[in-house]
């Protein structure tokens, strides 16, 4: 018996592994670049992760390009609704993306996170946090949560190493995903760090406090007006 034309599998776009480790006070996210299209990969260098929110949360998607970067504007404006409260955006997004005619159309699904907790966002109404922070999406999912959890388990690599290695290991085993990584962390303690850098190469941050005069300088400027003055003194 031939096979049909309806029998062959339908042809579609496939792109991506996404990948979210919380260790400690960091958030990690990462990505491959592969897109595939049935058997042709038509990309190789594609970037599915993104910081938003003055680069306080990260965000990282599997689907449909377009419509994920329409629900990455959707939730930006719900975390600046909410002042940067990542559930509370979450659920205000899950809520809308379920119930709109349009939203709901969408085919994605998102990762999002913050040092406190990761999420995984879809257009079923899910917002779901796993219990030992990892969350994975995407074609090589399985393996990159796997790798993950014996990572995170029976290693002390940083968040960021964890991920990392982890996307090594499953584009090595799932054909939908390269090894052209892209990799985003947030810490709680960045801005501390960053004010703390600023300090040791001598310059202050922007809302540090402002320096002390210079008192040996304006010394110098007095002696220097009084030596003037005697001196014309002299000449009359």
């Amino acid at each position: 018996m031939y096979p049909s034309a309806t029998s062959e599998p339908e042809r579609r776009l496939r792109a991506t592994t996404i990948l979210g480790v919380r260790r400690g006070d960091t958030i990690a996210l990462a990505g491959d670049g592969q897109v595939t299209y049935g058997e042709v990969v038509l990309k190789h260098g594609a970037r599915k992760i993104r910081t938003l929110y003055d680069g306080q949360v990260l965000a990282g998607f599997a689907g449909a390009v377009a419509d994920a970067l329409t629900l990455f504007t959707k939730f930006e404006a719900q975390l600046k609704s909410w002042d940067g409260n990542l559930r509370r955006a979450s659920v205000e997004l899950a809520k809308e993306w379920r119930t709109d005619r349009y939203l709901r159309r969408l085919e994605a699904q998102l990762i999002v996170g913050d040092p406190d907790s990761v999420l995984v966002l879809s257009g079923d109404g899910d917002v779901i946090e796993p219990d030992d922070g990892i969350a994975a999406i995407g074609s090589g999912a399985p393996y990159a949560t796997a790798a993950a959890k014996a990572l995170l388990a029976f290693s002390d690599l940083s968040a960021p190493a964890i991920v990392e290695a982890s996307m090594s290991i499953t584009a090595d085993l799932c054909i939908y995903t390269n090894h052209r990584l892209t990799i985003e962390a947030v810490s709680r303690g960045e801005a501390v760090s960053e004010a703390a850098a600023h300090a040791a190469d001598g310059e202050l941050p922007i809302d540090g406090p402002v320096p002390p005069p210079d008192r040996e300088g304006d010394d110098d400027d007095d002696d220097r007006g009084d030596r003037e003055d005697a001196s014309d003194e002299e000449e009359r």
